[in-house]
């Protein structure tokens, strides 16, 4: 069985015995039970009938472990499907949202260790885990002979910042239930690339934060677009660094931030498709010149947008 997406091949891991009586992957695929003829009335002068064995239970629908494929590096992504019979599944410690079908989505975070594990807990009570092979990158790292600047913040500014680190947070952990991220991703706009996922600075030692997202730099006032589908969950004006923000989930815990835009073009609560135009790009709050900020995050790991749309046509 092979499942349909981009990048590395299909990793198939070695099938678990199937049980005598097996379970279906999800209640929308169970098969409904076969029931045996039933056998004709008799009467005295009628000869002894004897009724046709049980049909036999269905096999369980879907794969006897994890099935995926995707982008199997740090900052990666993988699709796929999770063994029949699956109740709950995670990576890691990340839960995983399964559909309907038993499909779902998982990525690994800039700093992912080189091995992940797939986990799922089965109807029948058994535990299955996968080990996935998460393959290490190069970043461009930047050592400066130059000291770290301080942290920290006064008090009127974070008075300010930390309502917006709040609605920021929340929009992120917002479930709408969006399917893009069953889509090839597109380029939110084309242009210039002034800025890769994951380069660092080290300041005499000492790591500074790297950046988060791609930089797009095709000239202020241009559009960008929604990369997939999904819901609007923040459209907000004035943020103290991020400047006008949008940011759109994409269902299963994937959503895209989009900063510095000059304008806003959809609403919170919007169902936006692939391609659609949302706001037009700027250089709205800490910014040093116009260009889009596109970030995308799964839960709490941050990913590169390169590995979803590959490169720019």
């Amino acid at each position: 069985m092979r499942l349909p997406a981009r990048g590395a091949a299909l990793i198939a891991l070695a099938s678990l015995a199937a049980c005598n009586a097996a379970s279906a992957a999800d209640e929308t695929l169970a098969s409904a039970d076969a029931s045996p003829d039933t056998q004709t009335p008799q009467t005295a002068a009628a000869p002894v009938m004897t009724p046709p064995p049980a049909a036999a239970a269905p096999e369980a629908q879907g794969p006897a472990t994890f099935l995926y494929d995707g982008e199997l590096t740090q900052g990666g992504f993988i699709r796929g499907q999770v063994p029949a019979g699956t109740v709950s599944a995670r990576l890691g410690e990340t839960p995983l949202a399964i559909g309907p079908t038993g499909r779902f989505f998982a990525a690994f975070d800039r700093d992912e260790s080189t091995q992940a594990f797939l986990h799922a807990s089965m109807k029948d009570g058994r535990q299955v885990s996968v080990p996935v092979t998460v393959s290490p990158r190069e970043w461009n790292i930047q050592r400066v002979n130059v000291a770290k600047r301080e942290g920290g913040s006064s008090e009127a500014w974070w008075a300010k910042r930390e309502p917006e680190w709040n609605a920021i947070v929340d929009a992120r952990a917002r479930q709408t239930g969006a399917e893009g991220w069953t889509q090839d991703f597109v380029w939110p706009v084309t242009g210039r690339i002034s800025g890769l996922f994951g380069r660092q600075r080290i300041y005499r030692g000492e790591p500074g934060s790297y950046h988060s997202g791609i930089d797009i730099a095709p000239g202020g006032g241009v559009p960008f677009v929604a990369p997939a589908d999904g819901v609007v969950v923040l459209a907000r004006t004035g943020f103290s660094l991020e400047g006008n923000l949008i940011i759109i989930d994409h269902g299963a815990g994937l959503n895209s931030a989009f900063l510095h835009a000059s304008r806003i073009v959809v609403e919170e609560g919007q169902a936006v498709t692939q391609g659609q135009h949302i706001g037009n790009v700027g250089a709205s709050g800490r910014a040093t010149g116009p260009h889009l900020h596109w970030s995308l995050k799964w839960h709490d790991a941050r990913l590169d947008p390169l590995l979803f749309t590959g490169p720019m046509p």
